[in-house]
C-alpha cells in the first residue's frame, strides 16, 4: 500500500534534518545555514559534507551523495523508501498509517502509549512498599540504594504476579490491546487471556531526554533468566536508539559520559556523585547510542564489567564512539567485578582516582591484543607485532603511532626503528588506497554540469543549465509558477527526463497547495535523483523582478530546442533579436 503523500510531507516537515544528521556525523564547521563535518559515506580527513538547516537537505562535495531526510535515511541505514519512512517516523514517534489512518490518530496513540507508561510507572513505585514485596526492598538495602535516588530514578517493583499490572491498568480504562502493544503484556494462550511481561523484577523506567517514559527495564529479583528485561521495541521506544539515565547525565557538568553495563551501576554511580553514567538497554552498544552520547559529550570512559564479557564489550563500544570523535578511556577496576561492587568496596574518591589513571583506548586495545597472546615465544611476538603494528596504523597522529609505537616495541623486544618501518609500511598501503578512490571520484565528465549518474546524463548541456535554473527559481520563489504558466509553457519542454519529473511535481504541489520547499521535493526522488537535486539547489539564484529571470531560463530551453529543430528558422532569429535588443536596453 503507497504511503499517503499528506504523511510524507507531515514526516518531513517534522523532521530537522540538521538533528537527524547530527544523531551521526559530529557537526562542528559552520558557515551561514550550513553545517559541516566528516562524510559518513566515505573516508575523508577534511570536512567536505554540508548540511542545509534552511533547505533542510545535504549534500556531499567529496562522493557526490546529497539528498533530504529520507534520502539520508536511506542511504545511511540502508534502507528501502517505506522502511526508511517508518524508520524517520518511529524516531519522532510516529507510525507510517494503515489504510485510513491519519497522522493525528497516530499522534494520539502515541500520547496514550506516553501516559499509559508514565501511569505503570506510578504503579511499579508505589509497589515498594506493599508488604509482599519485601526481596525488592532488601536488595536496594544490600546495594546501598538510598530512597533519594529510588525516587530520583523512578525506582519500583513488580510482583510475582501474573496479572497485577493488567488488572489495574484495564481498570483504569486502558484495553487488552493497548497494553499489549505498549509492550506491557503478552498474549495468553487462551482466546482474550493477556498476563504481565514483568514479574518477580525490580522495575527502572527507560525516560528519554524529554522527561517521558518510553519504557522500562527490569532486573530479576533472586534467581532466573534473563538478568534484565527489557519492554520490546514499540511506537515510543527503541532500546538500540536510546540508553538508560541519560535524562539525567544530559544536565552534568562533568565534561564526560560514564558508560556501564547494567541499571544498578548507574544508580550506584549517580548515588557516588558521578551525575554522568549512562548504561545500553541489555544489549552490546549500538552506533545509534554512540552518537546519541556525543551529543551531550566530547569524553566517554567505558566502565564495563571486568569479565571476559565486557572486555569484548569494551573492544565493541571503542571504534563506535571512536568514530563520533569522542575522547575515550577505559577503566579498569581491578578484582572488583563491576562500578557497583568498586563503589561498595572502596569510594567515590578513588572511582575518581580510577578515571584519572584509567588507559586511553589505544593503551587498552594494546593491552586487549596482548591478553590473546602468548608473549614468551617467538610465534606469540610476531603474531603481537603484526596485530598491533596494524592497529596502530590505524591512527591519522604520528606522534600517537611513534610513541605507542615504542613502548609495542619495547614490549616485542625489537627496536622502535623496525617496529616504525612495519606501521608507517600499513599507513603506506592506507594512504594509497585512499589516493585511489580520491582519483576516481574526481574522475568525473569534463563537463561539470553532468550528473554523475550516467542514468541522469543529460542530452542538452546548455538546455539542462537553464532547466536547473528554472526549478531553482521555483523553489526559491513558487509564486513564480504564474511567469511559467502565462508564457505557455510545460512539462514537456524539459529535454532532461529527470529535471521534468522534478518540475511536474513542483508545479504540482504549487497548484495543489502542498510544501514546495527542497525536502518536500527531495521526499519524491529516487536516491540517484535526490543526490544530484541537492547538488543542483547548492548553486546560488538571483531572481529578479517581475519573474525575468523564469522568462530568460524558459527562452534558453526554446532556443535550444529550436537549434535541434532548424538553427535558421524564423522564430529562433527573432528569439535572437529579442534578447539582443533586451540586452542592449539593459546596458
Amino acid at each position: 500500500m503507497a504511503i499517503p503523500e499528506s504523511f510524507i510531507d507531515d514526516l518531513v516537515s517534522r523532521t530537522d534534518i540538521t538533528e537527524l544528521v547530527g544523531s551521526y556525523v559530529r557537526l562542528t564547521k559552520r558557515s551561514g545555514s550550513n553545517n559541516f563535518g566528516l562524510c559518513p559515506f566515505h573516508s575523508e580527513k577534511t570536512p567536505s559534507f554540508s548540511v542545509n538547516a534552511d533547505r533542510q537537505s545535504f549534500h556531499c562535495f567529496g562522493c557526490q551523495k546529497g539528498g533530504g531526510a529520507i534520502g539520508f535515511v536511506m542511504e545511511i541505514e540502508n534502507l528501502e523508501f517505506r522502511d526508511a519512512v517508518e524508520f524517520l517516523a518511529k524516531r519522532i514517534g510516529l507510525t507510517v498509517p494503515e489504510e485510513g489512518e491519519s497522522a493525528k490518530e497516530l499522534a494520539g496513540k502515541r500520547r496514550r502509549f506516553l501516559d499509559l507508561n508514565r501511569e505503570a510507572a506510578r504503579h511499579f513505585h508505589s509497589l515498594l512498599t506493599e508488604p509482599g514485596l519485601g526481596t525488592a526492598r532488601d536488595y536496594l538495602a544490600s546495594r546501598r540504594i538510598s530512597k533519594a535516588l529510588v525516587t530520583r530514578f523512578g525506582i519500583g517493583a513488580a510482583p510475582d504476579s501474573w496479572t497485577t499490572l493488567y488488572d489495574t491498568m484495564t481498570k483504569r480504562g486502558y484495553t487488552r490491546q493497548e497494553l499489549i502493544e505498549a509492550g506491557l503484556v503478552r498474549s495468553g494462550k487462551q482466546e482474550g487471556g493477556a498476563y504481565d511481561l514483568f514479574r518477580n523484577r525490580l522495575m527502572f523506567p527507560v525516560i528519554d531526554v524529554k522527561g517521558e517514559v518510553i519504557g522500562f527495564s527490569g532486573r530479576i529479583l533472586g534467581d532466573g533468566e534473563p538478568k534484565y528485561l527489557n519492554s520490546p521495541d514499540t511506537i515510543v521506544f527503541n532500546k538500540s536508539r536510546n540508553l538508560f539515565a541519560l535524562n539525567l547525565a544530559k544536565k552534568t557538568k562533568a565534561g564526560m559520559l560514564i558508560l556501564a553495563e547494567g541499571n544498578i551501576d548507574v544508580v550506584s554511580l549517580h548515588q557516588a556523585g558521578f551525575d554522568c553514567a549512562v548504561a545500553s538497554l541489555g544489549t552490546s552498544l549500538t552506533a545509534d547510542q554512540a552518537r546519541l552520547m556525543s551529543r551531550y559529550a566530547d569524553k566517554a570512559v567505558i566502565a564495563y564489567d571486568s569479565d571476559e564479557a565486557g572486555l569484548r564489550a569494551a573492544l565493541r563500544a571503542i571504534p563506535l564512539l571512536e568514530k563520533t570523535g569522542m575522547g575515550i578511556k577505559v577503566v579498569n577496576m581491578g578484582d572488583s567485578k563491576d562500578p557497583d561492587e568498586f563503589l561498595r568496596n572502596h569510594s567515590a574518591d578513588a572511582f575518581h582516582v580510577l578515571i584519572e589513571r584509567s588507559e586511553n583506548h589505544i593503551e587498552y586495545r594494546l593491552l586487549s591484543i596482548e591478553s590473546n597472546i602468548e608473549m614468551g615465544t617467538d610465534d606469540g611476538r610476531l603474531a603481537y607485532i603484526a596485530a598491533a603494528s596494524e592497529m596502530l596504523a590505524e591512527l591519522d597522529s604520528k606522534p600517537e603511532r611513534e610513541v605507542y609505537g615504542a613502548r609495542v616495541a619495547k614490549r616485542a623486544g625489537i627496536s622502535s626503528a623496525a617496529l616504525e618501518h612495519e606501521v608507517e609500511k600499513k599507513v603506506k598501503t592506507k594512504k594509497a588506497r585512499q589516493k585511489q578512490e580520491q582519483e576516481r571520484r574526481v574522475a568525473r565528465p569534463a563537463a561539470a554540469i553532468q550528473p554523475a549518474d550516467k542514468a541522469l546524463r543529460y542530452e542538452n548541456e546548455y538546455s539542462a543549465a537553464a532547466e536547473e535554473g528554472l526549478i531553482r527559481a521555483l523553489i526559491r520563489e513558487p509564486t513564480l509558477i504564474k511567469t511559467v504558466f502565462e508564457m505557455g509553457f510545460s512539462h514537456e519542454e524539459f529535454t532532461s527526463g529527470f529535471l521534468e519529473k522534478v518540475f511536474s511535481a513542483l508545479s504540482r504541489r504549487i497548484t495543489e497547495g502542498r510544501g514546495t520547499n527542497e525536502a518536500h521535493i527531495l521526499s519524491e526522488l529516487e536516491k540517484n535523483e535526490a543526490a544530484h537535486l541537492a547538488l543542483i539547489l547548492q548553486k546560488s539564484e538571483a531572481l529578479t523582478s517581475a519573474g525575468t529571470t523564469v522568462s530568460d531560463y524558459i527562452e534558453k530551453i526554446r532556443t535550444e530546442k529550436y537549434k535541434t529543430i532548424d538553427p535558421n528558422s524564423e522564430l529562433l532569429l527573432e528569439i535572437k533579436s529579442f534578447r539582443e535588443k533586451k540586452d542592449v536596453g539593459g546596458n
